[in-house]
């Protein structure tokens, strides 16, 4: 599902692009671009993020210096892939944010996002499509492309050697990087009510939120842009307004066991 995203990307004659050998080394090559100080993508399908697992988990602790966005498309029901997976999990285990759009105008939007996130809290983020969103179409308000000069590279072994040494103490640096994301969230915009009643209340992501909009037109929506981490705040106050609350999500009880540990119980469809 994720293959048209490099054949387009290539027509940019100003854009570099490559296939690698396999995900891991993709990853590896946009870390070097990111770290030297340029913008990087890599995109893959969630089979290729097993393959890139193992640079995943380090740049986590390396941080960036351009921003770096890891697009991965996950493909429920297997349309073309030997498995099922959600790579949400692999965004909460490595501790990386990660957006996921619900139609190609916010594909286009995202992107950006992820880039400007990317920057500000010095981390990779992740981008989750699945082959619902990864092939559909909508339409999409381009803007005006912006010249952005490559960021000065600094030396700096304790950022990017990840020896034991150097990797305890960028751990520590992980973990206030994202408390300081989750503290920013309410200010972010990431997170979306859309009032419809209080009787059922609806939390959902990506191309679920379609399958809500079409199925429960009468219910009300939060609709959550970052998938990880979640915006607590927003759920609190959308939950604490609704008779009923369902999670809808598509393959694992991703939002709903979070949910549940907040202590908020809902009802979950897959």
């Amino acid at each position: 599902p994720s293959t048209e995203i490099l054949e387009n990307l290539s027509e940019y004659k100003d854009v570099y692009s490559e296939w690698a050998t396999n995900e891991k080394v993709a990853l590896e090559v946009a870390a070097g671009a990111s770290m030297a100080g340029a913008r990087a993508l890599a995109t893959m399908k969630h089979v290729g993020l097993n393959v890139a697992a193992d640079p995943l988990f380090t740049l986590a602790y390396t941080g960036v210096n351009g921003g770096l966005v890891l697009v991965v498309a996950d493909d429920p029901g297997m349309h073309s892939s030997q498995n099922e997976q959600d790579s949400r999990f692999y965004a909460r285990s490595a501790h990386i944010p990660m957006l996921e759009p619900s139609d190609s105008a916010e594909c286009y939007a995202m992107i950006q996002r992820a880039f400007e996130l990317s920057e500000a809290y010095d981390t990779p983020v992740m981008l989750r499509l699945v082959t619902r969103i990864a092939h559909a179409r909508s339409l999409v308000e381009k803007g005006e492309r912006a010249a952005l000069e490559l960021r000065p590279y600094v030396k700096d072994a304790k950022k990017y050697v990840m020896m034991p040494g150097n990797a305890k103490g960028r751990h520590v640096a992980v973990e206030a990087r994202e408390r300081k994301l989750r503290a920013d969230l309410p200010s972010l915009g990431l997170a979306h009510a859309e009032w419809n009643g209080t009787q059922l209340g609806v939390v959902c992501s990506g191309s679920a939120y379609n399958y809500v909009k079409e199925a429960l037109p009468e219910a009300s929506v939060l609709k959550l842009d970052m998938v990880y981490p979640l915006d607590e705040e927003a759920i609190r106050a959308f939950s604490s307004k609704v008779e009923r609350l369902v999670v809808v999500e598509e393959l694992e009880p991703f939002f709903e066991d979070a949910i549940k540990a907040m202590g908020i119980i809902g009802r979950a469809h897959v």
